[in-house]
């Protein structure tokens, strides 16, 4: 099924919706970026979960955000209803002339058909090969290849009928001034005045997590040729429990951790002004891609081709290219075993070098 080509499309108002987590929202930034640069007199909107606002709220292209509030089930059923009825009534009102849906939840399609818009694109899944989500969308992107593709590949698509090709996609990460004040005051209160490595080894789920000790020995390696690492993390209480072990691991006393005390601006911020970011595959790595500070990335059985990071100056290290791992949709999300321990210290600590020493 090929998609129609609506060269001839000059819309003043765009809405784009996505609902996934942060990292996903970080990868909308390349459509976000295209867009702008094919209609710069557009006004950009974004629907997107509450929580993961900070992603895309100090893009400079964004020009309003729409928020669905996930807490609102907690309040019960008839106030879910409403809100979710205002929002649309918001979105309604906004008189958009085109809605680009990357997502594949039916809440998603209902809102672009309810938001009158002319112009309705949508990814033709094929668990949704059926008459109403055909409705929701009058223009529908065939996904047969997406399983070949990065993330920001498969949201790209999208933008065929509009002419626009995947070629140059970049991602970008925005934060304030008041941001990096912030990070550089921790900074200062630490009396970090030499460059510094970021190493975010936290996930909200173990099974992408690195071992604690290679952890500990990787920053001990660094700290000893000079370089201040800065351990960063969710304010989780898993991942505040992960780095109290890693620093009782340490034998360096010149390491230092933010974790906890950062928001995701603030972090960015922080990444952006690192030498180096080391992490696992989470936002915070997504992140410092699409902030081009170089950025190892140490995976497990996550399908890496959708999710390395994208751009340049980055190292990943698979650790399937050290022992078997279990095929990702195998996985349950709850384990606590992390699949990442045949990834050696040595080849991280040398790969940090390499981009220390540029």
């Amino acid at each position: 099924m090929a998609s129609p080509i609506l060269t001839t499309l000059t819309p003043q108002k765009i809405l784009l919706i996505k609902l996934r987590h942060h990292g996903d929202m970080l990868l909308t930034t390349p459509v976000i970026n295209a867009l702008h640069q094919r209609y710069p007199q557009a006004k950009i909107d974004v629907l997107l979960y509450a929580e993961t606002s900070p992603m895309l709220d100090a893009h400079p292209a964004v020009n309003q955000l729409h928020v669905l509030d996930r807490k609102w089930k907690q309040e019960g059923g008839w106030q879910k209803l409403r809100h979710e009825a205002r929002l649309i009534g918001q979105i309604r009102h906004a008189n958009y002339d085109l809605v680009i849906n990357l997502a594949d939840q039916w809440r998603s399609a209902v809102i672009a058909l309810f938001s009158s818009a002319r112009t309705r694109i949508g990814f033709a899944f094929r668990k949704r090969d059926n008459f109403l989500w055909r409705c929701c969308h009058n223009v529908l992107v065939p996904t047969d290849n997406h399983e070949q593709l990065h993330t920001v590949e498969q949201n790209m698509t999208a933008l065929t009928p509009l002419g626009i090709s995947a070629e140059g996609a970049r991602a970008s990460m925005h934060y304030h001034t008041a941001d990096w004040q912030k990070a550089e005051a921790l900074l200062a209160a630490q009396q970090v005045t030499s460059p510094f490595i970021v190493l975010q080894p936290t996930s909200r789920w173990q099974f992408k997590c690195w071992d604690d000790d290679k952890v500990a020995a990787t920053i001990d390696q660094l700290s000893a040729e000079g370089y201040r690492v800065i351990l960063t993390a969710g304010p989780d209480s898993k991942e505040l429990a992960m780095i109290d072990n890693i620093l009782a691991l340490c034998h360096s006393k010149t390491v230092i951790s933010l974790a906890g005390q950062l928001s995701l601006r603030q972090l960015a911020a922080l990444i952006d002004h690192a030498r180096l970011f080391i992490g696992v595959d989470s936002a915070p790595m997504h992140m410092a891609a699409a902030l081009e500070t170089p950025c190892i990335a140490l995976f497990g059985p996550s399908k890496l081709q959708l999710w390395h990071p994208w751009g340049q100056h980055n190292q990943v290290f698979w650790a399937g290219d050290y022992a078997p791992l279990p095929d990702p949709d195998s996985i349950n999300t709850n384990t606590q075993q992390r699949f990442l321990s045949a990834i050696p210290v040595s080849d991280v600590v040398a790969a940090a070098r390499s981009f220390l020493d540029e």
